[in-house]
């Protein structure tokens, strides 16, 4: 009799449990989205193919080109199949190409995998990709053809790396976009406390700054390094040939970047540099697609 009255309760539980369970399990296959805004756009034609470590893409519009070539540096996570996804924000510019009848640039998304930094050769053993970039683009140049003028585009990740291939190589490049790029007032060599302060001045996540902290370092061997390539001491050697600039950021980015974006427009605009700045209310990567297009096939 009492192991009964003790198995009752026990069976009382177990059965709201699976009651329980069962509710969850069902409110979230209602509550799950179902499906993925797309953009509405005619594809690129798209050829591929590898130069040493380096893979790229050639985009086409099949309207035809205006003899540039823009470059694009992808963000995070991205390879270089992504110009044609319809649910991402180059879909969004080739849609605005597409309504306006603006020719638009010969697209070349460019990739050394999912997470890479441009830096030149130094200490550390991934560092120089950005000398066997820019020694692989003649070779890429010599299948599309002698560009007009050459064009630079990246987020977030590939933001970054816009901002140092730019600028290190001014008279290559005509213009630069860098959308939510990982640009900080304070260097990935700089004291926990000073990392921290910053975070939390910008409101940054702090796994995010983590996860930037340790691509920084896998790069750059110290700081010495790291400000040869960094975007605010760039900017400080912007002269006549500096291309023209495209900075957009989130206010509530959630790596933290819009302090250091900002800076970077203001002094850019400072040295006299040709400068639009973006702040968008929103977050990581959120991004003005009709002011960006505009900007790269314009004059």
């Amino acid at each position: 009799m009492v192991a009964n009255m003790v198995r009752r309760p026990y069976r009382y539980w177990l059965v709201a449990a699976l009651i329980v369970s069962l509710l969850t399990y069902a409110w979230g296959q209602i509550t799950q989205r179902r499906g993925d805004q797309v953009v509405s756009f005619d594809p690129a034609t798209q050829t591929c193919g590898t130069d040493g470590s380096l893979r790229y893409c050639i985009y086409r519009d099949r309207r035809g080109t205006n003899g540039d070539i823009l470059y694009h540096l992808h963000g995070r996570g991205l390879d270089e199949r992504i110009w044609n996804d319809d649910t991402y924000l180059t879909a969004m510019v080739q849609s605005e190409w597409q309504r306006n009848a603006a020719l638009p640039p010969t697209v070349v998304e460019l990739s050394y995998g999912s997470t890479w930094l441009l830096t030149p050769k130094g200490e550390k053993a991934d560092s120089g990709l950005l000398d066997d970039m820019m020694r692989r683009l003649p070779a890429i140049e010599a299948k599309v053809g002698r560009p007009q003028r050459r064009l630079l585009l990246g987020e977030s990740m590939g933001g970054l790396n816009v901002l140092i291939a730019g600028p290190s190589y001014p008279t290559r490049f005509a213009k630069v976009a860098a959308l939510c790029p990982g640009v900080y007032t304070v260097s990935p060599f700089a004291t926990f406390s000073e990392i921290r302060a910053s975070a939390k001045r910008t409101g940054a996540d702090p796994k995010m700054i983590f996860g930037v902290w340790m691509l920084a370092r896998k790069y750059a061997a110290n700081n010495a390094e790291w400000q040869r390539v960094s975007p605010l001491t760039l900017i400080e050697r912007a002269g006549p040939s500096y291309p023209a600039l495209y900075l957009s950021n989130g206010l509530y980015d959630a790596y933290g970047n819009f302090e250091g974006t900002q800076r970077l427009a203001d002094r850019a605009r400072g040295r006299g540099v040709r400068t639009e700045w973006h702040p968008i209310y929103g977050g990581h990567c959120g991004t003005d697609a009709a002011s960006l297009a505009a900007f790269l096939v314009s004059d």
